[in-house]
């Protein structure tokens, strides 16, 4: 595990709050200087730094967090952990068992999924609306706020391409919930039929594998006429989208600082 608040804004007075995306790996997350540069807009004396974090860390290190910390973003592979470490979730957290905010205050971890929401809001400010279809790459964590963010832009068939099909099995029963059939392929097993929009939710840097004597899948879209890769930094709403990051003002990049959602769910069901 490794720590660092590089790009941080200033010294805090002894008000300020502590906030970190955690992943693993993090190296190469832009949020530090993205939620810096929104702090210093809008005057607030917040750290954001980044943490290098496994899944089998992640319930010892958010145990060992000191009371300075005011939330985190949570991003690859964490987010099923950031799900279970929650004392509450928002409806959005429910349907998907992801989270990928953690609002801590008041000795409670209040658990958000705003990927769905950044996902469906840059798509529309895009031009999609009224999907009959689509194509998901990857099977995680952020897989499944893809297809609740199709769903919601009214696809209600979806290709989803992994590497192990096995591990679309919750994506077909998520799908069954939300009135979306579920087809699911290897990545080099599609037919590559076009379709409208394909979500890779593939991790920063993943190596795609090669069909033999021809280039990597990913690369093999020329029917696709949008390509959009989800930012699982926890920013809300960051996306990249036609090399264009965010979307969204910067006072909603800043995770953990506002109120907690009141659709926010007690685990004890209440």
């Amino acid at each position: 595990m490794t720590a660092t608040t590089a790009d941080a804004p200033g010294t805090p007075g002894a008000e300020a709050s502590v906030l970190e995306v955690w992943g693993d790996p993090i190296a190469h997350s832009l949020s530090p200087r993205l939620h810096a540069a929104a702090y210093r807009e809008l005057g607030w004396a917040w750290q954001y730094g980044r943490r290098r974090v496994a899944a089998d860390e992640f319930a010892a290190e958010i145990a060992g967090l000191g009371l300075a910390y005011r939330g985190l973003s949570i991003t690859f592979p964490l987010k099923a952990e950031a799900f279970a470490a929650a004392t509450r979730l928002d409806e959005t957290s429910v349907l998907t068992g992801a989270a990928n905010t953690l609002v801590l205050r008041g000795g409670e971890r209040l658990g958000f999924n705003t990927d769905v929401d950044g996902l469906v809001a840059d798509l529309t400010e895009q031009g999609v609306a009224g999907l009959a279809e689509a194509r998901i790459v990857g099977a995680g964590a952020t897989a499944t706020s893809a297809l609740v963010a199709l769903a919601r832009l009214g696809a209600d068939r979806v290709e989803v391409l992994a590497r192990r099909p096995e591990a679309a099995a919750p994506l077909v029963g998520l799908g069954e919930r939300l009135g979306v059939g579920i087809s699911v392929a290897t990545l080099l097993g599609s037919d590559g039929g076009a379709v409208p929009l394909t979500l890779s939710t593939l991790p920063g840097g993943a190596e795609l594998p090669r069909r033999r004597g021809g280039a990597p899948r990913g690369r093999r879209r020329a029917a696709v006429r949008r390509r959009v890769r989800p930012l699982a930094d926890g920013a809300r709403g960051c996306v990249a989208a036609r090399g264009r990051p965010g979307g969204r003002r910067a006072r909603d990049a800043a995770p953990a600082g506002g109120a907690a959602d009141p659709r926010v769910r007690d685990r004890r069901g209440h």
